[in-house]
């Protein structure tokens, strides 16, 4: 009979466990996608088809697939991390996270409404810097959050070199 009880009172903790991780991964999931809406605001125009661009510039339309995929990896990586412990023990990482994420969302405003390449430029370089910090912040405690950083961390360095080309070969 005890037995039974403790099987009973260890499903219902599951259970609970499972809810919660579910509602941390939407709450994380609509958090990391809060970024990209800043880019419905400031979206490419008559300014940046002005702009020359590299032969190597991709196709628009690659963009919203690859950011896309991107984002679900961040928020794959910030749950991983906050399932190991919450909010409470992972704390640091996940202000990182918040930190990096900030950036990405200033780069799109600064550079298609403002039309600042420059300071898009500055920006990317230190959105780069926290990627590659909340990165290792998340290898370390799960290697798989940490690995999840890669292909965005690849992303902005591509975004990062392009970003630049735009800048020097439209600058003055």
């Amino acid at each position: 009979m005890s037995r039974s009880l403790a099987s009973l009172e260890n499903h219902s903790r599951i259970a609970a466990f499972s809810r919660r991780s579910l509602l941390a991964l939407g709450v994380i999931l609509l958090v990391t996608f809060c970024a990209p809406l800043f880019g419905a605001f400031s979206p490419p125009a008559e300014w940046y088809d002005r702009l020359r661009k590299p032969s190597w510039n991709p196709p628009g339309w690659l963009f919203g697939p690859v950011w896309s995929l991107l984002y679900i990896g961040m928020a794959a990586a910030a749950w991983l991390v906050w399932r190991e412990g919450g909010w409470a023990a992972q704390k640091k990482p996940l202000v990182l996270y918040a930190i990096q994420l900030a950036l990405n969302a200033l780069w799109t405003p600064l550079f298609f409404r403002f039309h600042r390449p420059d300071l898009a430029l500055i920006n990317i370089v230190l959105l780069w810097g926290m990627i590659l910090i909340t990165g290792v912040a998340f290898y370390r405690i799960r290697k798989l959050a940490g690995g999840l950083f890669v292909p965005y961390g690849l992303w902005v360095s591509f975004a990062a070199v392009l970003n630049f080309t735009l800048w020097w070969m439209n600058r003055g």
